[in-house]
């Protein structure tokens, strides 16, 4: 009996044994197996991470290379548009310029700068759209201009003479200067440089010095002013008893010797007489004349009549008026002479003619 339970129990010993071993196996390929799919849902994230982020960069990559063309196309777009929408073409001398409005726009004391940094209220195009500017002035000149508005420096071409220049910059109210103009006939240049001087200058002799003269004149009831410039050190000592022979009846001076040298060119005495023309004065003289200073001496003359000798000297003078027509008389006479086709005055003043009996001439 003994025997018989050992081996039973040897049996089931084994049995457990088995079934223990059966067990661990199984947990072993189970943790196998767990490994291999931790291993595989690893590897799987890996490649899909690595994935995304391809994808990504590509997007990335694809989203910039858009940019960039579109940034590219918009840079070619560009010119066009801003010609169309921005940039004005303006017709001078029948020369199309295309222009930015900025460049007018930076300088808005020029006649350009006026017109079209105002809203361009004043301005209107025609049919093509261009604006007509500049009349008179010719396209070469106009072109030379434009570098004012780009780089502040006008060069002078050799075509166009200096006078023409300033009559262009002067149209378009744009300075005239040794700092703005560059060319290469310095002797025209320097003639116009002194022109715009000489009429600066003369306008203030005229305000200072010609003015209050001219004034007392018209106090007087006077309609003409003859002034002499005197030097500063001139000396006028006239004879009360016998004065000199004077050409006009009030003539009137000023020491000046700053205004004389100024007179002492011939091109300055031009100038005084556009200025004065300008401010509406006429029948305007200016020249050099001699004018008596002191009494030399005293001879008499066959009957016993004394004659007065004095000493002249050659001084500028300038004459004017602020009358239209002088000496003149405004009425009209109107003088009556017998016709031998008409012999009756009421009817040759007639309008319509009268148509008389013949009977009653």
């Amino acid at each position: 009996m003994s025997s018989n339970q050992d081996s039973s129990d040897d049996e089931t010993n084994d049995r457990r044994k088995q079934r223990m071993e059966r067990n661990r196996s199984t947990i072993f390929m189970q943790q196998q197996q767990q490994r291999n799919n931790n291993n595989n849902n690893n590897n799987n994230a890996t490649t899909s991470s690595t994935q995304n982020n391809k994808a990504s960069s590509q997007n990335r990559t694809g989203a910039i290379s858009k940019n960039v063309s579109s940034h590219n196309a918009q840079q070619q777009q560009s010119p066009a548009q801003n010609e169309n929408l921005e940039n004005i073409a303006l017709l001078v001398d029948n020369m199309r310029f295309v222009i930015e409005p900025s460049l007018f726009t930076a300088h808005p004391n020029t006649m350009l700068g006026t017109m079209f940094g105002t809203g361009m209220q004043f301005t209107h195009t025609n049919d093509r759209g261009e604006y007509e500017v500049a009349e008179g002035i010719s396209h070469t000149v106009f072109r030379a201009i434009l570098d004012y508005y780009k780089n502040g420096v006008i060069k002078c071409p050799p075509t166009v003479s200096v006078t023409e220049l300033k009559e262009a910059c002067d149209y378009l109210l744009i300075p005239f200067d040794a700092t703005t103009v560059r060319c290469q006939n310095l002797r025209g240049l320097l003639h116009e440089l002194s022109n715009e001087g000489a009429k600066q200058q003369f306008e203030v002799f005229l305000e200072s010095l010609v003015l209050p003269l001219m004034v007392q004149s018209a106090q007087r009831g006077d309609r003409e002013c003859h002034v002499v410039v005197l030097l500063d050190d001139d000396v006028v000592e006239w004879d009360e008893e016998f004065p000199p022979q004077m050409g006009e009846e009030y003539c009137q001076t000023i020491n000046s010797t700053a205004m004389h040298r100024f007179f002492k060119y011939i091109e300055n005495r031009d100038v005084a007489k556009q200025v004065m023309k300008d401010r509406g004065l006429k029948k305007i003289r200016c020249g050099v004349e001699g004018y008596p200073t002191h009494k030399e001496k005293v001879r008499k003359r066959p009957g016993g009549r004394p004659e007065v000798i004095y000493n002249y000297v050659q001084r500028p003078f300038i004459h004017m008026s602020w009358e239209k027509e002088e000496a003149k008389s405004r009425h009209v006479d109107f003088q009556c002479v017998k016709s031998k086709s008409v012999t009756n005055l009421a009817e040759a003043t007639a309008d319509p003619p009268l148509e008389l009996d013949a009977s009653s001439s």
